[in-house]
Parts: structure tokens; C-alpha cells; sequence
């Protein structure tokens, strides 16, 4: 009884301590998310319950609203949306968007459109191809048995937001910068977390994006520019001892990501490449790591305080992430794997940071012992 008494005041104090960090614009739309099911709930006795249209938009818009301005994820939504399913609410919205832009197209006259075929071929000609004009594309298609106008082409390329050849070919494109160069390339960016004392800890990173490898480069509570210099120099310098050949950096525009930062990371032989402002896409695999660790790791675990943070990475990263974790970009290999998986042998699990997450693997066959 006791135990039971404790659980429930911990659970209270997580529950009062996530209250309390809420913004006002947060607080209001829980509440009316959760007035929303009270009206629904006071109005529908039969079991299962279905709301109207109306009532859906209402809680599917209030809903999609709060994730977006929180970046909560669909678990997180569960403490808010008790009378449904997240995931349900959040498809409601979806089906709301997809009717919003299904509507009949009239026709207007004019030059009929080209086949499907062809506007394919278009494209295909124009990305693998970055250099061509459209009297280059038009000649080739004349060859194929097309006989397309260079305004044709030229419409076709800017509706699907294609460039012109000037602009497309004279420099190295994104898309060719990740798929030529990607065992040459590292990534990195910051992330924070929120102790158990409702301290906020900043962490540093850098990942291989060939072989999705992460290093941890250091943790702080208070970052400055000076601060991820001197990080960022002795990863540079232990990698300059190993035999990798990394020649490009990407990293956003935080400002701990100083002149200073790039000049050293340029000493070292690298190329840094800024991403775009209020751009997280370009610099994916960073961010995809993010959600990866927080979603596998440090959701699941409090952390006390520095020194935890820094041992549950240490573990996390260096006992599975890198090691063992399977990863769907590289095939299903991890990034520090070698040779073929075994396929004989019983099957054993072990279990990382105390069974938050289960590793499988086989243990090797013993040997049979010989009679003389």
C-alpha cells in the first residue's frame, strides 16, 4: 500500500513538473483538446463512440496544432487524447487536407497536355543530365522519336520546380554532394536534454553519413562558440590518426558554430557547407539521429545530472549504436560491423542500460570434444 502511495506522488510530481514547463499557448490548447472529448463524451453513451465530422475537425486541427508547436511525438499525445487513438486523430487531419485540394480541374483550353510517358522522359533527361539546356533535351527527344518544343520542355521542367541548365549544372548539386561524396562527408549539430533537476544539457555530435557512425563530442550546460572549438578540434585530431578521409562538414547556423569553428575544421583539410536557414532537411541525417536517440534512449530514462548523461551516450553509442543496432540506410549492417552475420549457434540476448533496450546475438558453437 505504501509503494502504491509513493508511485502515485512520483507520478504526480512528473505530471506537476511537465505542467509547469508548458507554455500558455501549450496550456490552452490542452485544454481545449480536452474539453473537446468532454462535449463528445457527454453527448455519446453508445460504445464504440463516433464523432460527427464537425467534432473531428475540431479535435484534429486542435490536435495537429499542439504537435506541431511542442514537436511532440504521437506517444506523447497519448497523455492528452484518452478517448481516442492519437494516430486516428492525427489521420482525421490528413483525410481534412486531402479533401481541402481535391477539387475538378476545368478545362481551359489551349495546347493539350503532354502524356505521362514523356513528361517522365523529360525529367529523366533533365536530372541526369544537369548541363543540358532545353535545345540540348529537345534534339535528344527528336532522336528518340519525340518531337517535343523547347517551350514544352521548359514548362515541364519549372511546373516540377527543375532549374534551368545554368543554374542546375554549374556547381555541385546537393543530391550529387550526398550520393558521390557521402563516405567523405561528416555531419554535426547540437541537441539538448532536460535533467531530472530541470537542468538543460547541451550535447555535440558528429556523424559519418556513409557509414552512420556517431561520435559524442562533449556535454555542457553552457555552450559558447570557444566551448565547440576546442571539442571539434580534438575529434578532428583523433580522426586524423585513424585511417578515414573525411573532406566535407556540414553543420547549421548556430552561432556556437563560429568563424573561428570553420577555420579550424578548414586547417584540418575539411570543406564546411552551411545549410540553408530555417532548413533542418539539409542537414537529415543529423536530425534523424536526434529523433533516434531520444526516442530509443533518452525518453525512456531520466537522467540525473552531466556525468549520467555523458555514461548512458557512452553506453548507448558505443555498446550497440555503432556496434550491433541494425541500420535500415546501410542494409541492415551497423557501422562497425565486419564480414557475414553468423547463422549458427543459439540465440542469446543482451540487454543495454539495464534492459532498456534488448540485443540479440548468437553465441558461437562449441566445439565437440574428441575421444581418444
Amino acid at each position: 500500500m505504501a509503494w502504491f502511495i509513493l508511485t502515485n506522488i512520483f507520478s504526480a510530481l512528473i505530471a506537476l513538473t511537465r505542467i509547469v514547463l508548458l507554455s500558455d499557448q501549450e496550456k490552452d490548447l490542452e485544454i481545449l483538446i480536452l474539453r473537446q472529448q468532454l462535449n463528445i463524451l457527454q453527448r455519446k453513451h453508445k460504445i464504440p463512440i463516433k464523432p460527427n465530422r464537425t467534432e473531428k475537425m475540431i479535435l484534429s486541427v486542435l490536435t495537429t496544432r499542439l504537435k506541431r508547436i511542442t514537436n511532440r511525438s504521437t506517444t506523447q499525445l497519448r497523455s492528452i487524447i484518452r478517448i481516442f487513438q492519437p494516430g486516428t486523430v492525427l489521420r482525421w487531419h490528413r483525410e481534412l487536407v486531402r479533401l481541402k485540394w481535391t477539387y475538378k480541374r476545368k478545362n481551359k483550353g489551349g495546347r493539350p497536355p503532354i502524356n505521362k510517358e514523356l513528361e517522365s522522359l523529360i525529367l529523366r533527361l533533365a536530372k541526369e543530365n544537369p548541363r543540358w539546356g532545353y535545345g540540348k533535351i529537345e534534339g535528344e527527344l527528336l532522336k528518340l522519336g519525340f518531337k517535343v518544343s523547347q517551350t514544352t520542355i521548359q514548362n515541364t521542367l519549372r511546373r516540377n520546380s527543375i532549374l534551368p541548365a545554368p543554374v542546375r549544372g554549374g556547381s555541385i548539386s546537393w543530391r550529387h554532394l550526398m550520393t558521390h561524396y557521402m563516405e567523405q562527408i561528416l555531419a554535426t549539430d547540437f541537441f539538448t536534454v532536460e535533467t531530472i533537476g530541470l537542468q538543460t544539457l547541451y550535447v555535440l555530435f558528429f556523424i559519418e553519413l556513409g557509414t552512420r557512425r556517431v561520435y559524442i563530442s562533449g556535454v555542457t550546460p553552457n555552450p559558447d562558440a570557444l566551448w565547440a572549438t576546442q571539442q571539434a578540434r580534438q575529434l578532428l585530431w583523433e580522426l586524423d590518426d585513424s585511417d578515414t578521409d573525411f573532406r566535407f562538414l556540414i553543420h547549421d547556423n548556430d552561432t556556437k558554430f563560429s568563424a573561428i569553428f570553420d577555420a579550424v575544421c578548414r586547417s584540418e583539410g575539411f570543406h564546411v557547407i552551411h545549410t540553408p536557414f530555417r532548413a533542418p532537411n539539409a542537414n537529415t541525417f543529423a536530425e534523424r539521429w536526434i529523433r533516434t536517440i531520444r526516442e530509443e534512449c533518452l525518453d525512456l530514462i531520466l537522467i540525473l545530472n552531466a556525468g549520467h548523461l555523458r555514461r548512458v551516450l557512452q553506453e548507448f553509442i558505443d555498446d550497440y549504436y555503432n556496434v550491433t543496432r541494425p541500420h535500415q540506410g546501410i542494409e541492415q549492417r551497423s557501422p562497425l560491423s565486419s564480414g557475414q552475420p553468423q547463422n549458427t549457434g543459439s540465440v542469446h540476448r543482451r540487454k543495454v542500460l539495464g534492459g532498456i533496450i534488448n540485443d540479440y546475438y548468437r553465441a558461437p558453437a562449441q566445439p565437440s570434444l574428441l575421444l581418444n
